[in-house]
């Protein structure tokens, strides 16, 4: 198959996974923002970013839009460790001024230059693309929303990621935050940061109103089913925003997701998407990890498929990987079936082999 596509997840995060927390905003102040501090070290992150990498591609991710930090040394380990193995991947420095502890705390100016060094050095290199990165509207001043909106502006070729209605603390607050705005999506409307390369994480609770301008702008909602569940923020209406005429990705969102298989991803989107009355047969969801995912990035061209031309960013998968997967083949009907083993029993054991760029790659 071709290699999956991860659209929205956290480098830092990394050993923060499976930490126990009521929900969003205690998560992130009890664990993730101490977490995040450490990455001032280059050499943590230099090791970090290779561990990272390695578990992607163990799991069969071979292109990953990832948040780094707020320091640039974590986005520049992450995009060097990507190039050494010519691996696809979208990233960027966080950007947060307000709402995080002193060691996270950026400025709107040094947000603003750190990113443009960044964008020169990396963005076009190799496999690389970067990622313009407010984190959320609550870490951000209105002054850093319009240093955003500058580097949107000056770079409309790089993607832009940024949390969306996740949980409903977090809307009550951006809001209050932004008393001007009409709505949590129209604060980043208003900053120009709602376009065709704009990714959203989460979008669970959103109005009539936001839905229709963000199928307006081309924005996309990203799909985060095992961090959802995970922190208890809702349940994702894919159905509802396919018909306002959104297209969504979907997303491991690591480290408040639980765990870095798509296909385990697939399998907790099943589960939500089903308590809806909402169906995801293994078809589609096998495409919207590859090609879906490629289409939400507008990578289509290069990524996702097995057509010729397209880079050979594969993965080989063996339904029969544990005994239990293979007690459930002796009964598969066909190709359906398997791929649903996959989808609902499948992990990193049933990946044989990953390629990325044509090349077998192993850990390290």
């Amino acid at each position: 198959l071709p290699g999956f596509i991860d659209t929205h997840l956290h480098f830092p995060q990394t050993q923060v996974i499976a930490s126990w927390a009521a929900e969003l905003l205690d998560w992130l102040n009890d664990y993730t923002f101490p977490e995040e501090t450490r990455y001032s070290d280059p050499d943590l992150c230099a090791r970090m970013a290779r561990a990272f990498l390695d578990l992607l591609l163990a799991h069969g991710t071979t292109t990953a839009v990832a948040y780094a930090s707020v320091h640039a040394s974590s986005t520049e380990a992450l995009f060097a460790e990507a190039l050494r193995r010519d691996m696809r991947l979208i990233t960027g420095k966080v950007m947060m001024d307000r709402n995080a502890p002193e060691g996270l705390r950026d400025t709107a100016q040094t947000g603003y230059d750190d990113t443009k060094a960044l964008i020169a050095r990396w963005h076009g290199r190799g496999r690389l693309g970067y990622a313009i990165t407010p984190r959320f509207a609550i870490t951000s001043t209105p002054a850093q929303m319009e240093a955003a909106q500058a580097l949107a502006a000056e770079h409309p070729d790089c993607h832009i990621q940024t949390h969306l209605s996740e949980n409903h603390a977090e809307i009550a607050l951006s809001c209050a935050l932004y008393p001007d705005a009409v709505d949590y999506t129209d604060i980043y409307a208003r900053y120009g940061l709602l376009r065709q390369n704009s990714l959203l994480g989460h979008a669970i609770h959103l109005s009539a109103r936001e839905v229709a301008a963000l199928a307006e702008a081309g924005a996309v909602p990203v799909f985060c089913p095992t961090s959802n569940l995970y922190l208890g923020s809702g349940l994702f209406d894919e159905a509802r925003l396919r018909a306002g005429g959104l297209c969504c990705a979907i997303a491991s969102d690591i480290g408040g997701g639980t765990s870095y298989s798509m296909l385990q991803t697939l399998a907790e989107g099943y589960k939500v998407l089903q308590l809806q009355g909402q169906r995801l047969h293994p078809y589609r969801a096998f495409h919207w990890i590859t090609r879906g995912n490629a289409v939400a990035l507008g990578l289509e061209d290069r990524i996702g498929t097995l057509e010729a031309g397209s880079e050979a960013d594969l993965v080989v998968l063996n339904a029969r990987a544990t005994p239990a997967m293979a007690l459930r083949m002796e009964r598969a009907r066909g190709l359906m079936d398997e791929l649903f083993t996959l989808q609902v029993m499948g992990d990193d054991r049933a990946v044989v082999q990953t390629y990325v760029a044509g090349r077998a790659m192993a850990p390290g």
